[in-house]
């Protein structure tokens, strides 16, 4: 099996390092910060393999957050939000189910207890 090709970050300019590490110090946010340090780690000149197994991750991952940085500069580092899964119920089943949820069970025709 071929070894794959070396990826490395783009050379990054004095002010680009100092922002970098400034983020990879002191971001809030645990992805920015793990992704800036990727790309700190690699400018560096330090191979894929050694850069995962130090931030125990895959490889495909610190590939894959080298070339968004390479391709959309510091945009790359924040993280990509999605908005979830849909809705599996509708707001009338939803309402439904709470109306049920607030009633007493004897409302409903039900034993206050569940039979032995």
């Amino acid at each position: 099996m071929a070894r794959k090709p070396e990826v490395f970050a783009r050379e990054l300019s004095v002010d680009e390092g100092r922002r970098l590490q400034r983020i990879a110090r002191s971001s809030k946010q645990p992805i920015r910060l793990r992704r800036a340090a990727i790309v700190l780690a690699s400018a560096a000149g330090r191979p894929v393999p050694d850069i995962a197994e130090l931030f125990q991750t895959s490889q495909g991952y610190v590939r894959r957050v080298i070339h968004d940085c390479n391709e959309h500069g510091f945009g790359a580092l924040d993280p990509k939000w999605s908005s979830g899964p849909r809705a599996r119920i509708g707001p009338s089943v939803r309402e439904r189910i709470c109306r049920i949820a607030s009633c007493h069970p004897t409302e409903l025709g039900l034993p206050f207890t569940p039979p032995l």
